[in-house]
Parts: structure tokens; sequence; C-alpha cells
């Protein structure tokens, strides 16, 4: 099973958070989760608030 911390990684590994890593996410975060998926979880939003992650959803918006 994929972790929160598994999909974090491949993002700021890429740069890049996919839609369906998102909509993965979100599905995750609905369930138990340790302390080391929400660390993960923190630094993938300040990731993307500096600008290190760009997010798939955000570019095709503004299309």
């Amino acid at each position: 099973m994929t972790r929160i911390r598994d999909v974090v990684q491949q993002a700021l590994a890429t740069g890049y958070l996919t839609v369906d890593a998102e909509n993965q996410l979100r599905k995750l975060l609905r369930t138990r989760y340790d302390l080391e998926d929400f660390k993960a979880f923190m630094s993938l939003q300040e990731a993307a608030m500096m600008g290190d992650v760009k997010q798939e959803s955000r570019d095709q918006c503004s299309i």
C-alpha cells in the first residue's frame, strides 16, 4: 500500500505534483496515517508554497 510519504517523495524528487498524485493524497489523508506521513505532507505543502513543487492542477487552470 502506498503511503503519504511515498507520494510526497516522488513529488519532491521531480518538483511536480500530478493530478493523480493529488487525488491519491486526498484519499490517503482520509485514512489513518502516522507522524512521519504528516511531516512529509507538511514538507510538500511548504515546498509548494515556496514554488519548489509545481502542481499540475494549477498549470491546467492557467491555460
